[in-house]
């Protein structure tokens, strides 16, 4: 069973609260800082050890894997997402997106077309992408909502600075031609 452990909130750079009473109960070893304890060699034979292998290795001296770094398409498409549905305001897309694709969002966002109907959040079930060309990624992602599906479309590409960016979003299928207000 896996448990998530929640730890008091403290100020950076602060000790957390150690033991007042420094004395040590009659009996205990002293500790050394390997986090093992001190002990005296026993006089006699010592047994041979046994070998260790996978099984009998210790579970905390395990190597831990490291989560790999998600795509910036996943990313993108919770963000995406997040909007669309009314978790997250416009402006946090702000420096996220370029040009006219901010205008799409926000035009998108308006009448809120993945707003959560009859409790149900939407989430994105399935992403998939084409490398159009180097620095340049349209992706596409599946957002189910209760037992309705729909799809989005998005084009990232990657900045001088070396952060994406979207610069084109459209929601179930190719939209209507705007009115141009010039």
């Amino acid at each position: 069973m896996n448990k998530v452990m929640t730890r008091a909130q403290r100020t950076p750079g602060s000790r957390p609260p150690g033991r007042r009473d420094t004395r040590r109960p009659t009996g205990a070893p002293p500790r050394v800082p390997g986090g093992g304890t001190l002990r005296t060699a026993p006089s006699g034979p010592r047994p041979p050890a046994a070998p260790r292998t996978a099984s009998t290795r210790p579970a905390d001296n395990r190597p831990t894997a490291v989560p790999p770094r998600p795509r910036p398409t996943d990313l993108f498409a919770d963000r995406l997402v997040a909007v669309l549905s009314g978790q997250r305001p416009v402006h946090s897309m702000l420096r996220h997106t370029v040009g006219s694709a901010y205008d799409d969002l926000a035009c998108l966002a308006e009448s809120g077309p993945l707003r959560p109907a009859h409790g149900v959040r939407p989430v994105v079930r399935d992403i998939g992408y084409y490398v159009a060309r180097p620095g340049a990624v349209e992706a596409f992602a599946r957002i189910g909502a209760g037992n309705r599906l729909r799809a989005m479309a998005f084009r990232l590409e990657l900045g001088p600075d070396h952060r994406w960016r979207c610069t084109a979003i459209e929601l179930d299928g190719p939209r209507a031609s705007r009115p141009r207000t010039d």
